[in-house]
């Protein structure tokens, strides 16, 4: 054992990161400054180590800014023990203070950190859930997230999406919250009639995006209105630094209140939970700083007695990760599943299915268990990953 143990110590060391800016496919988002599929929003990470053995990280961040971060981060990484996450993404966070955190840098480090997550999974044989602490479940719940339209378009995005399987929906942006609540309401009111009263709704104003018109009265005045329509939680209902106008809201609004995507780092985050911001908090792995730090999260919010549930608007790895993460908490029963993704749905060797119940298996292999599929990959980087990754 021991010799075995110092073989490891010695060969999976970092030998070098690549990055994989995926184009082509890239979903819309919503936003008032709306994405082109040729846009580069969504970047993997692949770890590369002296065994031989890939680990696989997600970006949200676009391949540019991923790439001129791993130029600085290169110094620190290299030659590092792959199996070390925690101490080696604190590494290159407590380095990178001057560069600012939060941007860039920050949401790199957290591909790197998930990369790492999966690498220690298949040195050890075990699926990443229970390096994390161990399994309380072995399948979750997936939300299918989609973009809202007209009112008269909602059954029409909704109903292929519940004949696919899916039991849980959350429908965000677009035009809410900018042409009056009576076309709100209509737009709620479609989607539940579309998809009946026996499956979960979510509602997400996206107030993150740019100039973002609705302040705290239209929050409160909405999230009664959700009340009505059985809405599990309305998230992002204010624009992401009314810390006090959240506060208020969860306090006085009968629906629960959810947010925390664009935050990053456990920093971030205490603030927000110790005032008393969300009845769930929703960090994003693909920003926050990986999973060493969504955990630490995930913690302080249950000692807050505010629930997590990941934000998973990104790609089949990052997918992965939230599948893993979600087995480790006990009252993680939901992930985000972006629903018509090439990224999610094809990077995937071999897809996703949903069993009779509307459930996902939480992968049991090592790591996250997830293979790539090298076809789609290069398929939607213009790069040969055979070659990327033996070289």
């Amino acid at each position: 054992m021991c010799d075995t143990l110092a073989w490891m110590a010695e060969n999976w060391k970092i030998r070098e990161v690549r990055a994989f800016g995926l184009r082509g496919s890239t979903p819309e988002g919503g936003w008032s400054n709306e994405l082109k599929p040729e846009d580069c929003v969504h970047t993997l990470i692949a770890v590369l180590t002296d065994a031989g053995t890939v680990g696989w990280g997600s970006v949200f961040t676009s391949e540019a800014l991923v790439r001129g971060s791993l130029g600085v981060l290169r110094p620190l990484y290299e030659g590092e023990n792959a199996l070390e996450p925690e101490r080696v993404s604190e590494k290159l966070h407590q380095n990178t203070f001057w560069q600012g955190r939060g941007g860039a840098i920050t949401h790199t480090i957290s591909g790197i950190d998930m990369a790492l997550w999966d690498l220690l999974g298949k040195a050890c044989g075990q699926p990443v859930g229970r390096l994390l602490g161990g399994r309380y479940r072995e399948r979750v719940r997936p939300y299918a997230s989609l973009l809202m339209r007209e009112p008269e378009q909602m059954a029409d995005e909704l109903l292929p999406v519940k004949a696919q399987g899916f039991r849980a929906f959350k429908i965000g942006w677009g035009p809410f919250g900018k042409r009056g609540y009576a076309v709100d309401e209509a737009i709620v009111r479609a989607a539940r009639e579309a998809i009946g009263p026996d499956s979960m709704l979510m509602v997400d104003a996206g107030a993150s995006d740019a100039f973002w018109p609705q302040g705290y009265k239209w929050a409160l005045r909405t999230a009664e209105m959700l009340a009505d329509y059985d809405v599990a939680w309305f998230e992002e209902a204010l624009v992401p630094d009314a810390l006090e106008d959240y506060v208020s809201l969860r306090r006085a609004a009968s629906v629960p209140i959810a947010g925390g995507e664009v935050l990053t780092r456990r920093q971030s985050f205490q603030p927000w939970l110790e005032a008393g911001a969300f009845d769930i908090v929703q960090p994003d792995v693909t920003k926050v700083g990986g999973l060493s730090e969504e955990r630490k999260i995930a913690w302080m919010a249950r000692e807050h007695g505010v629930r997590f549930i990941p934000h998973g608007w990104n790609t089949a790895v990052g997918l992965a990760s939230d599948l893993q993460i979600a087995s480790a908490f006990a009252d993680t029963d939901l992930v985000e599943y972006l629903t018509g993704s090439p990224f999610i749905d094809e990077i995937a060797a071999g897809g996703w299915k949903l069993d009779a119940e509307g459930m996902l298996a939480i992968p049991d292999k090592p790591g996250f268990g997830l293979e790539i599929d090298l076809d789609a990959l290069e398929r939607y980087t213009g790069i040969s990953a055979v070659t990327a990754l033996a070289g």
